[in-house]
């Protein structure tokens, strides 16, 4: 079992508390670095797990997992957690996993979930849709949809998602949320596989050749999987094809390393909007 088997790989750090007097990480840790990768696995097949879940009618258990050593990590140790989905059957999937210290193989294990009713506990069969995403990503497709339109096409999606990020998560007051120029924006939304809006964002008007782009708002179970990213791109792409030379926006203080990150640089000084500390930032198209 090689790295280049796996598309999806999970990256932790060995610490102390997961290693014995030999400075090697007590066997029974290794399924909790599998553990937390199949969390993050669901992450990024664009899948906010409990709604996902309650919209497939069931729940995933463990029925079985195996793990075959083959040499140990240390404290300190940078691995990455690799799986993959090898197997669907009828209420069954099969994961296959793997621990790497860089190019070096350690473990390699086997994962057998059963697709079930959550409240009896019997199984049903893996839905067609799960059973499509999976093979959707392990054939390296795209997990996520971006839409992009007018507030009549895409507003539903979008302000229910903004509502549940900035009014119910953070705390803004709806009649700052929602103003008169969502009529006027052009409106991205992200949909999963499964047709739920994970992510949106707008682009306005703000300066002869400049665009404005705003209520950025990324279901809190996906941020960090690049679905934001996705997001912002298909807005720039947009305001690039409208003859924009350039767009800017009024980021949150504590997004300014994901906006500078995507070629966004800090102008002036912070200051204070719907009681958070914001910075604006700029970016030539």
């Amino acid at each position: 079992m090689q790295r280049q088997d796996f598309r999806f790989f999970h990256r932790l750090r060995v610490r102390w508390v997961e290693v014995d007097m030999q400075k090697i990480v007590f066997n029974g840790h290794y399924l909790m670095y599998f553990d937390t990768a199949i969390s993050d696995y669901w992450r990024a097949l664009a899948l906010p797990y409990e709604e996902a879940m309650l919209q497939l009618g069931g729940d995933l258990y463990v029925k079985k997992a195996s793990i075959e050593y083959h040499a140990s990590a240390r404290f300190d140790d940078q691995l990455d957690v690799a799986l993959k989905c090898t197997r669907i059957g009828t209420s069954s999937m099969v994961f296959s996993g793997a621990i790497f210290r860089g190019g070096d193989l350690l473990i390699t294990c086997e994962l057998i979930y059963v697709f079930a009713d959550p409240v009896l506990q019997t199984s049903r069969p893996v839905p067609d849709a799960l059973r499509s995403l999976l093979m959707r990503f392990e054939a390296r497709e795209s997990m996520v949809d971006i839409k992009t339109g007018d507030w009549s096409r895409l507003g539903r999606d979008a302000a229910r998602l903004r509502q549940r990020v900035f009014v119910e998560e953070q705390g803004i007051a709806p009649e700052l949320e929602r103003d008169e120029a969502d009529a006027a924006a052009v409106h991205a939304v992200a949909y999963n596989g499964l047709s739920q809006a994970v992510a949106t964002g707008r682009l306005l008007r703000h300066a002869s050749g400049v665009g404005k782009i705003g209520r950025m708002a990324v279901h809190r179970a996906l941020r960090g999987a690049h679905v934001g990213q996705g997001i912002l791109q298909a807005l720039m792409d947009a305001a690039r094809q409208r003859g924009d030379t350039g767009v800017m926006l009024c980021a949150q203080c504590s997004a300014e390393g994901f906006y500078q990150r995507l070629g966004f640089a800090p102008r002036g000084t912070p200051f204070d909007e719907a009681g958070m500390a914001h910075i604006e930032m700029f970016r030539a198209l």
